[in-house]
């Protein structure tokens, strides 16, 4: 018999489709950025903001930038693998909305960074961040939805652990 949906949880079309406006929006604000900026040229929008336009060729913080080629291959190998597995997981635990809304983020933000390396061979990034001569390595939409995922795991296994108590 097949498994029945969980009362009141979300779909897997509902998680799909929030992975899909992440993909959507990272891209439009990539192609916006594209079109705007020559690569590596930077406008200040605040004192500790500038919009930016860097190729990044490797993975966070630009690991493996300067690899031969290789890691593109890699990446998009390893954005589609977890993707397969998130969703693997979001069927498996359709009741724990925030930890699907997590896992979703971080899919949604993979494979926004996916395209990227499979259209150009390396990924746009635009936000940079910076504060009296210190800059944070510049980043994009894909990557703070990883990130915002990551933080929504973090919390999930701590309010996980708690109730356990």
């Amino acid at each position: 018999m097949a498994a029945q949906k969980t009362a009141g949880a979300p779909g897997l079309a509902l998680w799909l489709g929030l992975a899909l406006a992440v993909v959507l929006l990272d891209q439009l604000t990539k192609a916006l950025v594209i079109g705007a900026f020559a690569p590596n040229h930077s406008q200040a929008v605040t004192p500790w903001f500038n919009l930016v336009r860097v190729h990044n060729s490797g993975a966070a913080f630009s690991f493996l930038a300067g690899a031969s080629g290789w890691q593109r291959w890699f990446f998009v190998t390893l954005g589609l693998g977890a993707s397969a597995f998130i969703v693997w997981m979001l069927k498996k635990h359709p009741e724990q909305k925030l930890f699907c809304f997590a896992v979703t983020m971080i899919m949604g933000g993979a494979i926004g960074n996916v395209v990227d390396r499979l259209l150009h061979g390396y990924v746009v990034d635009f936000i940079q961040v910076h504060y009296g001569g210190w800059y944070f390595p510049a980043f994009n939409l894909a990557d703070s939805a990883i990130t915002l995922g990551a933080a929504c795991l973090i919390l999930d296994e701590l309010r996980r652990v708690r109730r356990a108590r």
